[in-house]
């Protein structure tokens, strides 16, 4: 069964890579700075909290900046994929009563045109570092490009599952910004790792896929070095039962969800 809906939605291709598509073209339409603002923004409120935490955490801004701006840009696309994932859905509900495809191209959609804008806000994170940080250039840089597809196989099946269960009970998006607030605070996103540490709260760090997410593009670029083992169990062991929570609920629920749209 999975085999079939997999190939159904690789069928579909054509369809959600022009959805995808539609909602970058309009993302921008409209807009003086256009394409720009994936830039603008994260690099503006990067400097401005940078100016702050560097002298709470006595860090030189150079090293800093590209520390918060790592964790924004990631934990933008998991805050815009969860969100807006949950809702997916519900904003093509259009397309779905004429349309018989799976349910999962809509979800994978969302995710898809965070990614692309995820990857164009990278590019202020790598030139900051080819400017400020050039020591740390090197092999292990390779590593970082992981990110994107372990953010696909993460953030996918997340918001598929979410999707499933804003589309009857449409609460759901309001309590996901209580659930992330409340994660903001217990990941080094932007605060230290080691603030963390030594202060019985190293589990918030060890157990957490966030940060082990943020460690595969910290440790090649901030560091120079590549990202461990665990990083990439961690990653993989959340995309897998994340995949398998999608595969489940989906078989039970997908028929039935066009009477809640």
């Amino acid at each position: 069964m999975a085999d079939g809906y997999a190939s159904a939605v690789w069928d579909a291709r054509y369809f959600w890579l022009q959805l995808t598509l539609a909602d970058l073209r309009s993302r921008w339409r409209g807009s003086f700075f256009g394409i720009l603002w994936t830039l603008i923004q994260p690099v503006g409120t990067t400097l401005l909290l940078s100016l702050v935490f560097s002298k709470i955490f006595h860090t030189p801004i150079r090293e800093y900046a590209p520390y918060i701006l790592s964790g924004m840009v990631i934990w933008d696309f998991a805050i815009a994929s969860s969100t807006a994932g949950s809702l997916s859905f519900v904003q093509a509900d259009a397309y779905i009563r004429q349309c018989k495809q799976p349910l999962a191209i809509y979800t994978l959609r969302t995710v898809l045109t965070n990614l692309v804008v995820l990857s164009l806000a990278s590019t202020g994170l790598i030139a900051w570092v080819l400017v400020v940080m050039p020591e740390t250039f090197g092999w292990p840089w390779l590593a970082a490009l992981a990110i994107l597809p372990l953010l696909v196989l993460i953030g996918w099946p997340l918001a598929t599952v979410l999707a499933y269960f804003a589309t009857r009970f449409r609460d759901l998006p309001y309590a996901l910004a209580l659930v992330f607030q409340a994660m903001w605070f217990v990941s080094p996103i932007y605060f230290k790792e080691e603030t963390f540490r030594g202060g019985g709260l190293d589990a918030l760090v060890d157990y957490n896929p966030i940060f082990h997410l943020l460690q595969i593009v910290r440790a090649p670029l901030l560091h120079g070095a590549w990202p461990t083992w665990e990083n990439y169990a961690y990653c993989l062991g959340l995309a897998l039962a994340l995949g398998v929570i999608a595969v489940v609920v989906g078989s039970k629920v997908e028929k039935t969800m066009i009477f809640y749209l």
